[in-house]
């Protein structure tokens, strides 16, 4: 299976496994991932997931660039399809663009080795992103002739500020862990054998919140970036007020009051 999915309590570990080909996503690839994202959004028993890569070389190089160099089909051809008959006629960014799953779940990509293309494009579809210190980001598009084809200008320049954004993205450039954090593409960095142990404990960390609460400030932020405060502020007590009387509210404002640990159950 080039896509592995495993569970602990309640996070979701899925990972990427072709470490031959540097876990480079080719089509069957793309639809496992996808299932398994499906999968992960609709278990109400899984509240938080890890992304990553097997191997020790990459986290993913994007595409499979030998199972995607020729099209059966012009682009117009395939443009009006769903995404999976397109994908057929060699529009498998679509396959990439994860939007569409609508999983409001958080998402953690623990990167190491190479992070390039539309592996840094599947990564900046993660809630948060940490790093080894040995991982290396880029969207090297340009250099053959091409530019990031899953929103990567896009997701890159809200992710960091727009200047170093576009220095990655004209130069094709590579940038190291340390200066990634210095940007603030990822939260944090650590050595390369606490990786998987520190996502797990942000995992975790997060699927102790409430459930709701969660999807909620992630619909929030991906919904707001382009509003006005008022506009934003209207949204904002839309979430509140469906979160208002909700058990899990409820018991978080008990659990408050009576000093211990809350416990719930995502309603």
């Amino acid at each position: 299976m080039p896509v592995q999915f495993d569970t602990q309590d309640a996070v979701a570990t899925v990972t990427l496994d072709r470490p031959a080909a540097l876990n480079a996503l080719d089509i069957d690839s793309l639809r496992e991932l996808r299932a398994h994202l499906v999968r992960f959004q609709e278990d109400d028993s899984l509240r938080a997931l890890v992304l990553t890569g097997s191997g020790d070389k990459a986290f993913c190089v994007g595409a499979d660039l030998k199972g995607t160099r020729s099209s059966p089909a012009p682009y117009a051809q395939a443009m009006f399809r769903d995404k999976a008959s397109a994908s057929e006629l060699g529009l498998y960014i679509r396959l990439m663009d994860l939007s569409d799953l609508e999983v409001w779940k958080p998402m953690i990509a623990a990167v190491h080795g190479f992070c390039l293309g539309g592996g840094l494009e599947l990564a900046l579809q993660c809630d948060l992103r940490i790093a080894s210190e040995g991982a290396q980001f880029g969207l090297p598009e340009v250099a053959v002739g091409s530019i990031p084809g899953v929103s990567g200008v896009h997701r890159l320049t809200r992710a960091i500020a727009r200047a170093p954004a576009m220095q990655m993205v004209m130069t094709g450039g590579r940038i190291d862990a340390a200066q990634a954090l210095r940007w603030g593409l990822v939260s944090e960095t650590v050595a390369r054998d606490q990786l998987l142990p520190r996502a797990m404990e942000l995992a975790q960390r997060i699927a102790g919140n409430a459930p709701l609460a969660l999807q909620s400030v992630k619909k929030l932020s991906l919904q707001t970036a382009h509003l006005s405060d008022a506009q934003a502020q209207e949204l904002t007590e839309l979430h509140w007020g469906a979160l208002r009387d909700t058990r899990d509210r409820q018991e978080g404002r008990a659990a408050f009051a009576e000093r211990r640990p809350p416990h719930f159950v995502g309603q």
